[in-house]
């Protein structure tokens, strides 16, 4: 039998011909289910329906980068004589642990992950294959996922002439529970660490520059760029390709629409959009004020040419 769930009604027609055996639907909605269909009532079906979905497909909720079947350090791994490694860490095939690395208990280090000197990782964290990690201290319940690299150098220059390179000595510090995509590219600091606050849910091909500080619980879609210094507060919410200039302070709970591009601070709580980003409801009036002038234009700029046969007939 089949598990589905309904609670948009733009979807009505989806849902009269589901072919699902039940359907996980509010009391609100409850008569548009077919008739052969069982009834699962719940207050918000789409959380009801992820909660049954974790219970079930337990596993899905780590990231399974690994090619070995067994736990463990595999052979091929390669690891410094002065590292600290708790009990049930796996360590799988090629991955590269450098001097004075601690990781705790039910940490995975994919194939061919390059975890440098000094790096701390904590417990139960998944780190995928071919992540390179430096200048790092990583909480627990992190998952990273294939290919990420943090604590390289960020971009620091003075920039006259012959560029002069700006030492980059901090750090990354990632809290507990964060998850990172794959391919993500975190910055250490330049003088201070650059902070990913707990919680925080980044995805794929996100770069986050030096000296930035992400708060608790946020989240920041595909191929977001952070330039150096900006400051998110708790719960921002950042949608795909987002572009935001350095220093800028996005206060807490606000949300920037995909592809914007943000070079003013935002408020707490705002919502704002467009190249360059302003407040939704501002960038919305001026798009509609620039459609109207356009169809003006080109309604005049039609009528021109047929004007002018028509005097050319007479």
């Amino acid at each position: 039998m089949h598990l589905s769930f309904f609670e948009n009604l733009r979807y009505s027609d989806e849902l009269a011909n589901t072919r699902a055996g039940a359907c996980l639907v509010s009391e609100r909605f409850e008569g548009r289910v077919p008739p052969h269909v069982a009834v699962l009532r719940a207050r918000r079906p789409f959380h009801a329906f992820v909660a049954y979905a974790r219970h079930l497909y337990a596993d899905a909720l780590r990231p399974h980068t690994c090619i070995s079947a067994t736990s463990g350090i595999a052979p091929t791994a390669v690891i410094h004589e002065t590292a600290k490694l708790e009990d049930e860490v796996t360590v799988e095939p090629l991955a590269v642990i450098g001097p004075d690395v601690e990781i705790g208990s039910g940490t995975v280090i994919g194939a061919g992950a390059v975890i440098a000197a000094g790096v701390k990782i904590g417990r139960d964290c998944d780190i995928g294959a071919g992540s390179h990690l430096q200048h790092a201290l990583i909480g627990n319940n992190v998952l990273m996922h294939p290919g990420c690299h943090i604590g390289q150098d960020g971009f620091g220059f003075i920039f006259a002439g012959q560029h002069t390179k700006v030492p980059q000595t901090g750090r990354v510090i990632i809290q507990n529970d964060v998850e990172l995509g794959a391919g993500t590219t975190i910055d250490r600091g330049s003088l201070r660490d650059t902070v990913i606050g707990e919680g925080t849910k980044v995805d794929n091909q996100v770069q986050i520059g030096h000296n930035v500080t992400i708060g608790r619980h946020c989240v920041i879609a595909a191929k977001c760029g952070l330039a150096g210094s900006l400051t998110l507060g708790d719960n921002v919410a950042l949608g795909a390709m987002v572009g935001i200039n350095n220093h800028v302070v996005i206060g807490d709970g606000a949300q920037v629409a995909a592809m914007s591009g943000v070079k003013d601070s935002i408020p707490a709580g705002e919502r704002w959009g467009g190249m360059f980003a302003r407040p939704t409801r501002t960038w919305f009036r001026e798009m509609l004020a620039v459609r109207r002038l356009a169809e003006g234009s080109g309604a005049d700029t039609a009528a021109r040419p047929d004007d002018d046969r028509d005097e050319g007939r007479g």
